[in-house]
């Protein structure tokens, strides 16, 4: 079975957020290629959407998955849709961000 793999409005937020500090820090040809390559593997997850930790400690249904140790994706995998609803990079605190009740999520 193939799985559908969407971005929540808070995933699109923070890959463009990622996007501009990259961009910044070093160049806009750099950063695209690191975010394309984020969303590559996340459309990756539609074959294999069990993939990464399941981490229902911070939220029922909750796994996260690591790109290249310094990005942190966390998704749910429901009915056919996998459900990117963030991505973490560098050391961001993840968990205290997802957990119910957080302003942003």
């Amino acid at each position: 079975m193939i799985w559908r793999v969407i971005f929540t409005p808070e995933a699109e937020q923070q890959l463009t957020d990622l996007y501009q500090y990259i961009a910044n820090a070093t160049s806009p040809n750099s950063a695209a290629r690191y975010i394309d390559a984020i969303i590559t593997y996340c459309e990756g997850l539609c074959s294999f959407p069990q993939r990464g930790t399941q981490r229902d400690d911070v939220r029922p249904g909750l796994r996260v998955t690591h790109y290249k140790k310094r990005t942190v994706i966390a998704f749910t995998a429901d009915a056919g849709v996998v459900s990117i609803i963030g991505v973490f990079y560098g050391g961001q605190n993840y968990d205290a961000i997802l957990q119910e009740g957080h302003p942003d999520f």
